[in-house]
This record gives structure tokens, sequence and C-alpha cells, in this order.
């Protein structure tokens, strides 16, 4: 069985054979994959009017637990965003009504942003149907295969997540 990176990296032999391209049989396969994953997962996310980043927020205050809220800072560091891409991220949430802001009664400047109960059950359909969507994916592997291929993957992004 040929695929499009099998085809890439034999016309990458032949126009530059003094290069090993034995790299690209795994990362572009990645990329390429990153790249079908993204079209799906927005695909789910726009059957439940919703964009990309309004699922990364939503679903780090939806793991926090009850009261399912988190300070700015936190929703940072679970997002990998700016703070200026955050407060406008919040702003935007708090207008759809699926989050709220609180006072943070730890620190009397600063505030705790929490999931409303229909940001709640507009993350929890959201997050159900995307692990349906992940699990049919990921249909081709046996459960033994998606555990090797995790714990590679793993191997590769634990230096990135240091």
């Amino acid at each position: 069985m040929e695929d499009e990176v099998d085809r890439l990296v034999s016309a990458w032999r032949t126009e530059r054979p003094e290069l090993d391209v034995q790299p690209l049989h795994v990362l572009s396969r990645v990329s390429r994959l990153s790249r079908h994953l993204d079209r799906a997962r927005r695909a789910v996310f726009a059957a439940h009017e919703m964009e990309s980043w309004e699922f990364d927020v939503l679903t780090a205050l939806r793991r926090a637990g009850a009261p399912y809220q988190l300070n700015p800072g936190q929703l940072l560091r679970a997002t990998l965003v700016t703070s200026g891409t955050m407060t406008n991220r919040i702003d935007r949430l708090t207008a759809a009504r699926l989050v709220e802001r609180h006072p943070d009664p730890a620190d009397k400047r600063g505030v705790q942003v929490r999931l409303t109960d229909v940001g709640r059950a507009r993350v929890d359909a959201a997050f159900s149907d995307l692990i349906d969507r992940e699990r049919e994916l990921l249909a081709a592997l046996s459960d033994t295969e998606q555990k090797q291929l995790a714990g590679l993957l793993r191997t590769l992004l634990v230096p990135f997540d240091l």
C-alpha cells in the first residue's frame, strides 16, 4: 500500500539523492494526519456552533472539575495563547453566555472564569461527538497498536512539554 508520503519521499530521493530523507516517512505523515484531524475536529465543532478556540477554553474549564473555573493565568497555560488573546476570548465567551467572570476570593484584583450551565452542556455535547469521530479515525488500528502509537508519539512530544 502506497500513500502520498511514499510518492513525496520517492520524488525527493530522485531530486536530492545526497540527502537522507528518512524523517519524512514519519513527520510528513504526522503533519498530514494533523491536517486531516484538524478538519475532522472543525467539522464536529461547527456542528455545535463552536470554534476550535472556544472548545479549547471551554474544555480547559470543564477539565478543572466543579465549579469549573480557572483564573486567566491558568487558562493561558492550558491553551498556550497570549494574555491579550485570552482576554478577547473570555470577553467573547462571556458575551455568548458560555462563561462568567467572578471575583477571585484569593486575589482582590483577580477574577475567576467559570463555565456556565449552557457552556458546560455545549462543551459536553461537542466533546462526546469529538470522541466518537476520533474513535472512527483510529478504527484501522487495534487497541494494542493505538497504545503503541500513543507511546511513541509521547516520546516525541515530551521534550516540547517540559
